[in-house]
C-alpha cells in the first residue's frame, strides 16, 4: 500500500473516532431538599440521592441517624428526622458517607459495590477493578459521653431565665431550655429535641434547691 493510500485511511479513521474515548462526567449529587416541619426535619429527595448513590436507603439512612443523633424514618421516597438538622449538617454527613462508602480512592470514580468478606467490608471499584476495605471511624467512649441525644433524661440546674420566661441551663456542652422551670431549681428532664448545641426537655421531676 501506498504511503499516501495510507495516510487517506488513517486521516478516514481519525475522522469517524469519538474526540474521547471515555467521557466520565463530574460526580454531582441532586441538591438537597429540606424542609423543617415543626419539630420535624423532612429530607424530601433522600430516595433520589440513594439512587445516585446506588446505595440501599436504610444504610444511608441508619448512617446518618448515628452521625446526627437522632430517630428517624423512611416515608415514601422521603427521610423524616425527629429533630430541627440544618441542610449543611445533613450535607456535611453526606458528603463524609460518600467518600466512605462510595467513591474510589484509586480513580475517583462513584462506579462501585460493596462486597463483605468475612467480616470485612470491601469497597470494589467497576471502573478501575481496585479493591480496599471500608474503615469506618467508631465514636470513641469518650465522644459517646459528650454527645446529647432527643430521649436522654438528664439532670440540669436552672441557672437563668430565657427571653421568653424559660428556665436554661447547661448540660456537656448544650444550652438546655426547659419551659416551666424555676431558676436555681434542679430538674430531671427528658430531652424533646436538639437544634444545634441548644437542647429543649421537657421536666420529668422538679425539686428546689434553695
Amino acid at each position: 500500500m501506498a504511503d499516501d493510500d495510507y495516510m487517506a485511511l488513517l486521516n478516514r479513521a481519525k475522522e469517524v473516532l469519538p474526540e474521547t474515548i471515555e467521557n466520565h462526567e463530574r460526580f454531582e449529587l441532586p441538591e438537597l431538599d429540606i424542609l423543617q416541619e415543626g419539630k420535624t426535619t423532612v429530607f424530601r429527595n433522600f430516595i433520589d440521592v440513594t439512587d445516585k448513590l446506588r446505595r440501599d436507603p436504610q444504610h444511608l439512612l441508619q448512617f446518618l441517624l448515628r452521625e446526627l443523633g437522632t430517630p428517624g424514618n423512611v416515608e415514601g421516597r422521603r427521610a423524616v428526622f425527629k429533630a430541627k438538622i440544618s441542610t449543611s449538617s445533613i450535607n456535611e454527613k453526606i458528603s463524609v458517607y460518600t467518600e466512605t462508602y462510595v467513591i474510589c480512592s484509586e480513580c475517583g470514580l462513584p462506579d462501585t459495590k460493596m462486597v463483605k468478606e468475612d467480616r470485612t467490608l470491601i469497597l470494589e471499584c467497576e471502573a478501575c477493578g481496585a479493591r480496599r476495605s471500608i474503615n469506618v471511624r467508631k465514636a470513641s467512649k469518650s465522644d459517646a459521653q459528650n454527645v446529647l441525644r432527643v430521649g436522654d433524661t438528664v439532670d440540669i440546674l436552672i441557672s437563668e431565665v430565657g427571653k421568653k420566661g424559660d428556665g436554661v441551663g447547661k448540660h456537656l456542652d448544650y444550652a438546655v431550655v426547659v419551659p416551666g422551670s424555676t431558676k436555681g431549681n434542679t430538674v430531671h428532664i427528658k430531652i424533646t429535641n436538639i437544634s444545634g448545641k441548644t437542647a429543649f426537655g421537657m421536666i420529668t421531676v422538679e425539686r428546689s434547691d434553695k
